[in-house]
C-alpha cells in the first residue's frame, strides 16, 4: 500500500488499538476500502477471520461465519476506516521517479512516476506490462490507460474493479476482474470519445399539387351532388342551390 500521511498513520493506529487488532489488519481493511471506493471492503487477514467481505448498509461475511462479535469488531472496523477515508486524503505524495503501490493486480511489472491525471490522485491499484500500464480511481470511478505514451481514461460506472490481467496476441488487451464479472477495455466508454451524432430529422413530404377544377372542398361535381341532396331534403333553398351550384362550376 501506498505511504500514509503522518496524520491518517496516526488515525489508523488509533482506530485499531480501539478496536483490539493489530496496525497490519486495519491497514488491510483500509486498503480493502480504498480499492472499493469507501463503500465495501474484501479483505483476507488472519485475525479478521480469514477472509471476509463488508458492504456499507450492513452486509458483512467472516470466515467464522457463526462468531458474532468478530462480525461485530469487522462492522466497527470498516465503519471508522470509511469515515477516515472521507475525511480526505490519506495518502502521502510520491516522490518524483517512484513506484506508486497498489494492490495487486495480477498485472505484472511496474513503471515509475505519476503518468494519470493530477486531478484524480492517488490510484486503489496500479500496473503495467510491455507498453501498456494502468490505474485504478474508484472514487472518481476512472481508469486511466497508458499506451505507446498516450493516456486515456475510461468510466467504470458502477463497478468495483479488483484486478486486471494482459492478453497477448496480435494486439495487446487488458480484461478487468469485477464485482460484474469480467469486463474488457473495449466494454468500458471512453471519456475521449465523440459523441454520437444525433440522427437528422425526418423531412417533410413535398407538399401535393391541387389539380385543377379542385379546391380545398373536394371535386366541385362531388359537392354539387351533396348539395343536391341536401336540396332535396329541404335543408337548402332552390335560390341557395343555384348559387352555391354557379358558384363551383366557375371553379371547373
Amino acid at each position: 500500500m501506498q505511504d500514509l500521511t503522518p496524520e491518517a498513520r496516526r488515525r489508523l493506529d488509533a482506530i485499531a488499538a480501539r478496536h483490539g487488532v493489530s496496525t497490519d489488519a486495519a491497514a488491510t481493511l483500509l486498503q480493502a476500502l480504498v480499492q472499493g471506493g469507501g463503500t465495501m471492503a474484501q479483505f483476507s487477514h488472519p485475525e479478521l477471520g480469514g477472509m471476509g467481505q463488508w458492504s456499507q448498509g450492513g452486509m458483512i461475511m467472516v470466515g467464522d461465519m457463526f462468531n458474532q462479535g468478530l462480525r461485530a469488531r469487522v462492522n466497527a472496523l470498516c465503519t471508522d476506516l470509511a469515515g477516515l477515508l472521507r475525511e480526505g486524503p490519506v495518502f502521502a505524495a510520491p516522490m518524483p521517479g517512484a513506484a506508486v503501490g497498489g494492490v495487486s493486480s495480477g498485472f505484472g511489472g511496474g513503471f515509475g512516476g505519476t503518468w494519470w491525471p493530477a486531478e484524480l490522485g492517488a490510484p486503489a491499484s496500479s500496473g503495467g506490462q510491455n507498453d501498456m500500464r494502468y490505474a485504478y480511481f474508484p472514487a472518481a470511478r476512472r481508469l486511466a490507460v497508458q499506451q505507446g505514451g498516450r493516456t486515456s481514461l475510461y468510466d467504470t460506472g458502477t463497478r468495483q474493479i479488483y484486478g486486471a490481467s494482459q492478453q497477448q496476441g496480435s494486439g495487446q488487451s487488458l480484461s478487468f476482474s469485477t464485482d460484474q464479472g469480467t469486463v474488457r477495455l473495449e466494454e468500458l466508454q471512453p471519456l475521449d470519445a465523440a459523441p454520437a451524432a444525433p440522427a437528422a430529422p425526418p423531412m417533410a413530404p413535398p407538399p401535393q399539387a391541387v389539380p385543377e377544377g379542385t379546391s380545398e372542398g373536394g371535386d366541385p361535381l362531388a359537392l354539387i351532388e351533396r348539395l343536391a341532396g341536401l336540396r332535396e331534403k329541404g335543408i337548402l333553398s332552390d335560390e341557395e342551390f343555384a348559387a352555391k351550384k354557379a358558384e363551383l362550376l366557375r371553379r371547373l
